[in-house]
């Protein structure tokens, strides 16, 4: 059973942690107890996902979405309070990674996407390794593409017919990066995936002649915690398990 000061550090070490600008500390944001043989993962620290970690058995929860974000309120009232409460009284850690956890070439959630919708990767959209461009084997019809979305995140994705007919290149970033589209653009992709929309990223796909498909937030970034707890699991010997809190955005 592995210290939670020698997780923390093979987690730091493994997603080049110190490296980001984030909006949002990476690492343990809240301490618990000093040994860690049970860890839960998901996507978001909700209340919910802590009360379900904490009737798993959760030593610490490992999530890609935690607390303190940058210009949010400090005060610990209200929600803050109630979910810090929670693990405090139970103590249950909280490790978050955003930013690094997107930018893994294995187990990010950009690297877990292309792995579930079967994209071949050839480099990064952003400097800073956040997103990806790369093809797909062979050209797919883009019906056939928005419904091996569907299949495989489980969500029909908000799809913006722009682009040519048949998909070949594509570039994909999770989470809230409709606005890389105009990266996704400037390399001249067939299509651009992400996980949200907004209005004007509707516009710039019709004009600009590209397929936009939003797969949903939450759906686009269920891999990587999933495959770091996996690889948690495997290589420090310590009981796994993600769980999922239903999220339709």
């Amino acid at each position: 059973m592995p210290a939670l000061t020698d997780l923390v550090d093979h987690i730091d070490t493994l997603l080049n942690a110190r490296a980001f600008k984030d909006y949002c500390p990476n690492g343990l944001q809240v301490q618990g107890r000093g040994q860690v043989g049970r860890l839960i993962t998901g996507v978001t620290a909700s209340q919910a996902l802590i009360e379900r970690a904490i009737d798993a058995g959760a030593d610490a929860i490992l999530v890609h979405h935690g607390y303190f974000w940058r210009g949010e309120d400090a005060r610990v009232v209200g929600m803050k309070r109630q979910r810090l409460k929670l693990l405090l009284d139970h103590d249950v850690s909280l490790l978050a990674y955003h930013l690094p956890l997107d930018a893994h070439p294995e187990l990010g959630n950009n690297a877990q996407l292309a792995k579930l919708l079967g994209l071949v990767t050839e480099s990064v959209l952003r400097e800073d390794g956040i997103g990806n461009t790369g093809h797909l084997p062979s050209p797919m019809a883009a019906a056939e593409f928005a419904q091996r979305i569907e299949h495989r995140l489980g969500r029909a994705p908000t799809w913006i017919e722009g682009g040519p007919e048949q998909i070949r290149r594509v570039a994909w970033c999770t989470g809230a990066a409709q606005g890389m589209i105009d990266q996704a653009v400037a390399l001249g992709v067939d299509a651009y995936i992400s996980g949200e929309v907004s209005e004007q990223t509707v516009h710039v796909a019709r004009e600009a002649g590209i397929h936009y498909f939003s797969a949903g937030h939450h759906a686009t970034e269920r891999g990587g915690p999933q495959a770091l707890g996996e690889h948690l699991g495997s290589a420090l010997a310590i009981s796994h398990e993600f769980i999922d809190i239903e999220n339709p955005i």
